[in-house]
């Protein structure tokens, strides 16, 4: 069992900067497909990054491409998003899942409790 644990979730103003991490309780982090998803009230669950088991290979929405990047740390066993001009759109609770095949749909075995991204304008 995989335990994913967020944080650095907060409030910023438009424009800003957050960098949120997520910690895995497990040594076979670095065998995991790693990804970032986030969800606004009303809204389905949206992908928004992935990055793969040797972080060689990473992948955005459309809509935070070039402002958000994905990194993890193996040492650590830590997933990171460095979110960058943060938009009030950007607004969400923030998830982090892994899964040993990925991709960009929520289906994603494990989850993390999401950590709350809020922008003010």
């Amino acid at each position: 069992q995989v335990q994913l644990v967020e944080s650095g979730g907060g409030l910023v103003q438009a424009g800003g900067s957050l960098r949120l991490s997520c910690t895995a309780s497990e040594r076979a982090f670095s065998r995991y497909v790693m990804a970032w998803f986030r969800q606004s009230p009303g809204k389905a669950r949206e992908f928004v990054a992935t990055i793969n088991w040797n972080s060689r290979s990473t992948f955005y929405a459309d809509s935070v491409k070039g402002r958000f990047t994905i990194s993890r740390d193996k040492t650590k066993n830590t997933l990171y998003l460095q979110m960058n001009s943060l938009k009030p759109e950007d607004a969400a609770i923030y998830y982090c899942a892994a899964d040993y095949s990925g991709g960009t749909s929520p289906m994603y075995d494990y989850w993390g409790q999401g950590t709350q991204v809020t922008v003010s304008s």
